[in-house]
């Protein structure tokens, strides 16, 4: 199992610099990867395209950019040209986002998500091999058939022929299409005795497309807090501060009939309080959704504790299936994030499931 790093978005707390400097201990200490998102703030390929000039090494990955967001030849267009920049380092994370973002902010209908994912991943696809692009799908038609445009292929030659796709999938339909279609799966809220379920779907996948799970990189996204105290009161601390990330994207994130995070919440089994996390969110008494979300659903699907407590989990989410896993620092400032980042590569070599 390899170490990634998630930078999520650039917000107004928090600076590019800083950052940066977490980018650059990542990569110091041998970390795999860094990926940045987008929402409707900050965009993840000006940010990657920024580390590329100031990274040697270490991966560069897009922790979603969204389909509706980009034609798919936009979307090419920018991975090529940042691996070109990057020498070879980025790998292509697309999601379709959800119903709000994508109708609200980018003017897109959500409908048929799955079979508007797999066409434009075909098209992404056909694109950065450099082949003359013509499709002819249900959502995308290139070139249009009734004017003056014609089939045409990206004109001039990035490092591979071939960067690596990751979907973001939640529900089990989207896994399996992930497995399907993709080189690797995005994970959110990713609770290794729960994740059987899930990699099932994407095995599934992968059979239909004649694959095993040779090569297939399984990537959650984890937060992570240190702290020196193992006790029960110790582990409450540390979930503190995630609380409001999962009240967040279990109560916030969509709407009451579309919340993915709420639905996935409900299939590891907290369905109640799943509801009320929703329920008190929606009706904006966020502080209240916060206590609301169970430490034990926090405690699962995060690395929270001393050294020994998080190699420990380490080594279930490698037993579990993960093959990069992905750490979400949740500090207070740039000197605690980099003993984060210390602690957790440390805390990999004790576990004894690293590469």
């Amino acid at each position: 199992m390899r170490l990634g790093l998630n930078i999520g978005y650039q917000t107004a707390w928090t600076k590019p610099t800083d950052h940066l400097a977490l980018v650059r201990e990542a990569e110091r200490l041998g970390y795999s990867v860094v990926w940045a998102a987008e929402a409707y703030g900050s965009d993840a390929p000006s940010i990657l395209a920024w580390l590329a000039g100031q990274t040697e090494r270490i991966g560069l990955g897009s922790a979603v950019m969204q389909i509706p967001a980009r034609s798919p030849a936009a979307t090419a267009m920018t991975a090529a040209t940042i691996d070109a920049l990057s020498g070879g380092r980025f790998r292509l994370g697309l999601g379709v986002s959800g119903p709000q973002v994508s109708e609200g902010w980018h003017g897109v209908r959500f409908a048929k998500p799955l079979a508007r994912t797999r066409e434009y991943v075909d098209i992404v696809r056909l694109a950065i091999a450099r082949k003359q692009v013509e499709y002819a799908g249900d959502h995308y038609r290139l070139p249009l058939p009734d004017g003056p445009g014609k089939a045409l292929r990206l004109n001039f030659h990035p490092p591979r022929e071939h960067i690596p796709i990751y979907l973001a999938a939640v529900g089990p339909r989207n896994l399996e299409l992930a497995g399907a279609i993709a080189d690797g799966w995005l994970a959110v809220f990713y609770n290794p005795e729960f994740a059987a379920e899930q990699l099932a779907a994407v095995r599934a996948g992968r059979a239909k497309a004649g694959k095993d799970m040779t090569g297939f990189d399984v990537v959650p996204s984890v937060p992570v807090v240190v702290g020196d105290d193992p006790s029960p009161e110790g582990i409450a601390a540390c979930a503190e501060l995630v609380r409001w990330y999962a009240a967040l994207y279990v109560g916030g994130m969509g709407s009451r009939e579309q919340n993915f995070y709420n639905q996935l919440a409900v299939r590891m089994g907290y369905g109640d309080a799943a509801r009320r996390v929703q329920d008190l969110y929606l009706a904006k008494r966020h502080r209240e959704a916060a206590a609301a979300v169970p430490l034990e659903f926090i405690d699962r699907t995060s690395l929270l504790g001393p050294k020994e407590r998080i190699a420990e989990r380490m080594r279930e989410y490698a037993e579990s299936g993960v093959t990069t896993l992905s750490v979400t620092v949740f500090a207070g400032d740039v000197d605690s994030g980099v003993h984060t980042l210390r602690v957790c590569a440390e805390a990999l070599d004790l576990a004894g499931v690293g590469e």
